[in-house]
């Protein structure tokens, strides 16, 4: 499985246990949790956990999680990577957080970009899919303008913080 990517500003690599500290940080931010899966993280243990959850996966094939480190400052501002890979239908669901003080200057949509470019090239996917809240509004534009297609919304879809919410689909082909 892939172990790193590399941007302009960004270099993507594999989570390891030792970003807790830094990724603590960002998944305890109730801003950067809102709209994800997860309550915001009270103790750094729950960040080491995640971590070794998504190394699990990794380990498995069935997905991979980058930290995204920015180069200029070298510091952990973000993950990114492919919650899902479904190599039999050529398919992955990607996911990415970015902590709060670097929303609005283009790293996600320089991150995804690094992922797409890897699924459609190293993994030879056909597919990336994208499930976002809907009132994620700032989700929905980085996608946007990275080309994904409105799919439709899943009604009552997950159960999220106790709640059952709906999500948008969106999707990028390989042909897009």
């Amino acid at each position: 499985m892939i172990q790193e990517l590399n941007t302009k500003r960004l270099y993507l690599r594999r989570m390891k246990t030792s970003d807790s500290p830094s990724l603590f940080k960002i998944w305890s931010d109730p801003h950067v949790t809102e709209f994800m899966n997860i309550s915001s993280f009270t103790h750094e243990t729950q960040a080491k956990e995640m971590i070794e959850l998504l190394e699990d996966l990794a380990q498995d094939g069935k997905a991979v999680r980058f930290s995204m480190i920015e180069r200029d400052s070298n510091e952990i501002i973000g993950t990114c990577g492919f919650n899902a890979i479904d190599f039999d239908n050529a398919k992955a669901e990607i996911g990415y957080d970015i902590a709060k003080a670097y929303w609005g200057m283009g790293f996600a949509p320089e991150g995804i970009s690094a992922l797409l470019d890897c699924a459609f090239g190293t993994l030879k996917l056909n597919r990336i899919e994208a499930k976002v809240e809907p009132a994620n509004v700032n989700s929905i534009k980085v996608l946007q303008k990275l080309n994904f297609k409105f799919e439709g919304t899943l009604r009552q879809y997950e159960k999220s913080k106790g709640n059952f919410i709906d999500i948008n689909m969106y999707s990028r082909l390989k042909t897009d």
